[in-house]
């Protein structure tokens, strides 16, 4: 599939750059989204947009989803099942739960589609640089089919596995994601209470067995880093609202299957109180905030 008709259906915060990447790379994109800002701003990308799933997906060789949960991405399917050509490929690229990622499959296999479920990291940044990472899951038959879909939008395109395993690697990735930022803001209002310049524990941490994502590219200390969401008021790249939905659905999971995941707990917990505070609209690095607030005199 080197020059495509591709149907993209939410083009918010993440879809809409993403789209945007797809006509860069030469595909013909028709987009539909329910928000009219959403709209203007894709057509000035170069996107055709529709008035319509049934209009968006009609004629596509394949169809791209980003939606906010598995209820929209269910409901969204009985249309596109029901107007797609049979040989579209259809791939979710919403962070969902495994079972409605599993769902999903399971009605497009029944109606005769092939399909993934290919949600993203790399939060807006890398949805407008074309530099996320798609975690993949589905037959390796459609995993070759979509490479060239996903490429334009993506640095690194990894196939985890049969139905459902992309959202599993989705969920812990940003397991581990959640509780090191939590844990590198602890460090450093630690540090900041005991007497240690942030930049002197940024300079011995970043080079240290402490190093990791949460401290390195989006440190929660503004001046540190200079990709950092803290240098703009935590302005999102990927909100702490949105990190709490995926803590919670790897707690959910993680309650399904049986595993001893105290410390996603922990993390769920302390977003949740975060979102409850008010700061579900900020930067998930912007929890280093309440625990300085927390922290006593």
């Amino acid at each position: 599939m080197t020059m495509a008709v591709i149907g993209f259906i939410g083009l918010g915060h993440m879809g809409g750059p993403m789209s945007a990447n797809l006509v860069k790379a030469g595909h013909t994109v028709r987009g539909y989204d329910l928000v009219p800002a959403a709209l203007e701003a894709a057509a000035a990308n170069g996107v055709t947009t529709a008035a319509s799933v049934a209009e968006t997906v009609t004629g596509a060789d394949a169809v791209i989803t980003m939606l906010p949960g598995g209820k929209h991405l269910l409901d969204c399917y009985d249309d596109v099942l029901a107007s797609a050509s049979p040989d579209t490929l259809l791939i979710d690229s919403s962070t969902v739960d495994v079972a409605d990622a599993r769902e999903a499959h399971r009605r497009a296999e029944a109606a005769g589609f092939g399909s993934l479920d290919a949600p993203v990291s790399g939060g807006t940044a890398g949805a407008e640089a074309g530099t996320l990472t798609f975690m993949v899951g589905g037959s390796e038959e459609a995993f070759h089919r979509a490479e060239p879909v996903l490429e334009p939008m993506a640095r690194k395109v990894i196939h985890c596995g049969g139905p459902g395993n992309g959202q599993v690697t989705k969920m812990c990735n940003n397991l581990i994601l959640g509780a090191s930022m939590i844990a590198v803001s602890e460090a450093f209002v630690l540090g900041e209470r005991l007497g240690v310049a942030n930049q002197a524990l940024y300079d011995v941490v970043s080079i240290s067995t402490g190093q990791c994502w949460s401290l390195t590219t989006n440190c929660p200390v503004p001046d540190l880093v200079e990709t950092s969401r803290a240098n703009h008021d935590y302005e999102p790249g990927f909100a702490a609202a949105l990190m709490l939905k995926d803590l919670k659905l790897a707690a959910s999971a993680a309650e399904q299957s049986g595993t001893d995941a105290a410390i996603g707990r922990l993390a769920t917990e302390l977003y949740q109180r975060f979102n409850d505070e008010g700061g579900g609209g900020y930067d998930f690095g912007a929890i280093i905030k309440s625990i300085r607030d927390r922290s006593g005199d």
